[in-house]
């Protein structure tokens, strides 16, 4: 197996992914922005069944920061993140500067913007987060110009989000998603489960608990959603999250459940401490 390279500059990245092109070779992307955990591996791991190279992006991306403290305070990893990922045979590292995706700053970046489904859920407790997620996404697909790309259905919005992107804007390029990896009592992984104390770790898988349990309960058929989202809410409140949203919505584009409503998914997203943990679970009431 030939050794990972690592690039930061987009033409040298370009030139490498052409030849591969020229040699018949499907290119398969995973974007990331590092502090990579089990999950993010498990991406690699499934992208090697969908093309012979593989491109994994880390970049931090300030435009999809609400808060610029979190921006700064971000784990910076890459020396273990490279040391990972070239265990699990990735191609190409690529690792561009703030600078070489965003040029003239990314205040003054062009923007892609994909309304509705940016505004609801995570779109309205963080304003802007899905606009600099879209942004930069499209940017390293435009440099990539990979047939595949692989995201986790853990932010189950996100995952939705691109799709439409990629549909409605005609990227030649083929989005899979890949099932949550959990730890042994239920937690999502995330990077910002860093964040958490060891006592608030303790609580955190209570999110994933009620997620199941709201499942149980509306899969009998014999409770109105509603009920189930506000004890759901209140049950984490006083299990020490500060909740955002615990809603019941079609997967299919996210509005909210109506009546005898089939292919569902159960989202929420609460604050633990300083992490804000996202999770969803679906719910095929057919």
């Amino acid at each position: 197996m030939a050794a990972m390279q690592q690039i930061s500059d987009i033409g040298a990245l370009r030139e490498q992914v052409r030849g591969w092109r020229i040699a018949g070779e499907r290119i398969v992307f995973v974007p990331t922005m590092g502090n990579l955990h089990r999950g993010h591996l498990r991406l690699v791991e499934k992208a090697r069944d969908h093309g012979q190279r593989i491109v994994v992006s880390i970049f931090v991306n300030p435009m999809q920061f609400n808060d610029k403290d979190d921006f700064n305070a971000y784990p910076d990893t890459l020396a273990q993140d490279a040391d990972k990922l070239t265990e699990v045979g990735v191609d190409v590292l690529f690792t561009p500067s703030v600078a070489v995706i965003y040029p003239d700053g990314y205040q003054h970046n062009s923007q892609v913007v994909v309304p509705g489904l940016s505004d609801i859920l995570c779109g309205e407790h963080r304003p802007g987060h899905f606009i600099g997620v879209t942004t930069v996404v499209a940017k390293l697909f435009n440099i990539v110009l990979p047939d595949v790309a692989l995201f986790g259905e853990k932010d189950f919005q996100q995952l939705m989000i691109i799709r439409r992107m990629v549909g409605e804007l005609c990227f030649p390029i083929d989005i899979v998603g890949v099932a949550t990896e959990r730890e042994s009592d239920g937690l999502a992984m995330s990077s910002r489960n860093g964040y958490l104390s060891a006592v608030e770790r303790q609580q955190a898988p209570l999110l994933y608990r009620e997620l199941e349990q709201a499942k149980s309960r509306l899969l009998l058929g014999s409770e109105r959603i509603e009920v189930v989202e506000a004890e759901a809410m209140e049950v984490l409140q006083k299990g020490g999250f500060r909740p955002e949203y615990f809603t019941v919505r079609s997967r299919k584009d996210l509005s909210k459940a109506e009546g005898n409503a089939q292919d569902l998914v159960i989202l929420a997203a609460a604050w633990l401490g300083k992490a804000r943990l996202i999770d969803n679970i679906c719910l095929n009431s057919g």
